[in-house]
């Protein structure tokens, strides 16, 4: 392996190696990775701290992709972002990138002058989408990466963060028949407050077990656009969405929809329409 990939504690990974390993990460803890946070990440602003970490960095419609961490010692004018060479190359909007940093609750990427080259927006669900220098839009995603915020408070609060994290017990027999699942839903994080369209479909996807989904149209929601459900599958009661990148969502059927399970980060929730 290419030193200056262990060195900076990043790396960069060709699509189809993407997928396989990102299969393998999770939105639930039990397959969550384990790197640590960097280094002074519990002294850090508060501000600050919900960015620091490793994110999934990738330029919208395109097929590659970069791991960078947000640091917390000072560098140029703003905060330490790591990568390696190779993502130059893979997004050469990184070559002039030596910072981070956050205003009003949106990261920024930052050249040596502390100009903004990549701002995203502030708003998070799970994902973030910001407009690059070039024109160009990027996503930055946090799914399967370690935060800091993620570290829960002591006490009842931990205990809270404990309950929400573990998944929702399923009786297969009481669940909705399999015939049932495929047709076109409506998509809310919030009850009654439709965000987009989405369509199960009974076509066979390439993941194994899987059939294609696809939005009804625009989704001006941007994390699940970054997130970007390509395939589902049903098991045991538990209606899984698996996205472009190959990770996963899971959902369980309660009070006549589809709700994320486990309950943690931002709400999802599926209604069948007629």
């Amino acid at each position: 392996m290419d030193k200056s990939l262990i060195t900076t504690g990043m790396h960069w990974m060709r699509p189809s190696v993407a997928i396989a390993a990102l299969a393998l990460l999770a939105v639930s803890p039990a397959v969550a990775q384990t790197q640590a946070l960097p280094r002074g990440a519990e002294k850090a602003p508060e501000a600050l701290k919900p960015f620091i970490g490793a994110w999934d960095l990738d330029k919208l419609g395109a097929a590659r992709e970069c791991t960078v961490t947000f640091g917390t010692e000072a560098a140029g004018q703003g905060r330490q972002v790591r990568f390696p060479a190779t993502c130059r190359r893979a997004l050469p909007i990184l070559t002039g990138v030596v910072a981070w940093d956050v205003v009003d609750g949106a990261p920024r990427l930052l050249d040596g002058h502390g100009k903004p080259v990549i701002v995203f927006s502030g708003r998070a669900d799970p994902g973030r989408r910001g407009k690059g220098s070039d024109g160009a839009d990027y996503g930055l995603d946090p799914t399967g990466h370690v935060r800091a915020q993620q570290r829960p408070a002591p006490g009842g609060a931990e205990l809270a963060a404990t309950a929400a994290a573990r998944p929702t017990v399923v009786d297969p027999a009481s669940a909705p028949a399999a015939t049932t699942v495929p047709g076109r839903y409506t998509v809310m994080r919030q009850v009654g407050r439709d965000v987009c369209k989405l369509v199960l479909s009974t076509s066979p996807s390439a993941n194994a077990g899987a059939y294609t989904t696809s939005f009804d149209g625009l989704c001006p929601d941007t994390g699940l656009t970054i997130f970007s459900p390509v395939a589902w599958r049903y098991e045991a009661g538990r209606l899984e969405l698996i996205a472009r990148k190959g990770h996963k969502i899971e959902l369980v059927f309660e009070g006549g929809q589809w709700r994320k399970d486990p309950a943690v980060g931002a709400p999802l929730m599926l209604k069948k329409l007629p």
